[in-house]
């Protein structure tokens, strides 16, 4: 399993992370947790909201009937969505996520904490407050982000004490938008839009590790790319090139964001034990510059 530095924190962690969210859809989530950390995926991403916090419960108990130790994974959760109604980052609402988490995960601490979407009316000092008592309390041991542009970042990291670590963003072969910005720059404004703000390579200079999530998705049709009658030409490409290393074209699809030198991270969220065998043993191909611009093309891209 290919390893990757976890923001500014220099400790080595999985390249591939196992999202929770569909966990209390699992026909065995017990053998998906045995099959993720066999597979060297020791990362778990849940957050608050996954079914209104039962696959935090579920994870605690699948855990709870093997023999895996707590200490020998990093368990993330998030929190700030209340669905349907608001996003909120009042320090109240922090904490009471953080031990609500605890509580349903059946742990005293979480590795990682994000801040889940933007919230509109956050206050930096409510949010520092709220990380600065978790931190002293034993209670997160490092925070983050999700979708945040770079200005909110900033926003936050002028008051919050602690680094932000992480920010996780949706990025593959079909969402690929942080990378056609950087590849467009100095063009009209019918090729690009500059919506990411730059989020890739600001995430690069702050040494954030980026979480990509929704990696099989395609942006528009809201389905997974992957053996889609919708995409002839990205499929044919990912069939030819699987073949050529050796994976599939799941695993191809992994390799293509970990080939990216930001050393990001990819959030699988399958509860099937196949694919993640199949992703878990792509994490270490290394695909050449040539496929991995070929892949670029095939999902529909153009090079300026």
């Amino acid at each position: 399993m290919k390893q990757v530095a976890f923001g500014t924190t220099g400790t080595l962690l999985p390249s591939i992370v196992l999202g929770c969210m569909r966990m209390n859809s699992a026909d065995d989530p017990v053998k998906v947790l045995q099959t993720a950390v066999n597979n060297g995926i020791t990362f778990f991403d849940h957050a608050d909201i996954y079914g209104q916090g039962e696959c935090e419960k579920i994870f605690a108990k699948s855990l709870a009937k093997t023999s895996i130790k707590r200490e020998d994974l990093f368990i993330q959760s998030k929190c700030g969505i209340v669905p349907g109604e608001m996003y909120d980052f009042s320090k109240e609402h922090i904490i009471e996520a953080v031990n609500g988490s605890l509580k349903r995960l059946r742990t005293d601490y979480l590795d990682s904490l994000l801040l889940h979407r933007p919230d509109a009316l956050m206050d930096p000092e409510e949010v520092a407050a709220a990380f600065d008592e978790l931190k002293a309390q034993g209670k997160v041991r490092h925070f983050g982000v999700s979708n945040h542009s770079p200005l909110q970042v900033k926003l936050l990291q002028n008051v919050v004490e602690q680094p932000l670590e992480a920010n996780q963003l949706q990025f593959g072969l079909m969402h690929s938008g942080m990378v056609d910005e950087g590849l467009n720059v100095n063009r009209g404004k019918e090729q690009i839009s500059q919506r990411d703000e730059g989020v890739l390579d600001f995430s690069r200079l702050e040494n954030m590790t980026v979480q990509a999530w929704s990696p099989y998705q395609a942006s528009l049709v809201k389905e997974v790319f992957i053996a889609n009658k919708r995409f002839p030409e990205l499929n044919q490409k990912l069939d030819e090139l699987a073949e050529k290393y050796q994976t599939t074209p799941t695993g191809l699809a992994s390799a293509w964001i970990l080939r990216h030198p930001a050393n990001m991270q990819v959030i699988a969220g399958t509860m099937n034990t196949q694919r993640i065998e199949e992703i878990a043993q792509a994490s270490e191909i290394q695909l050449s510059r040539k496929d991995w611009y070929q892949l670029y093309l095939a999902a529909g891209n153009h090079l300026p």
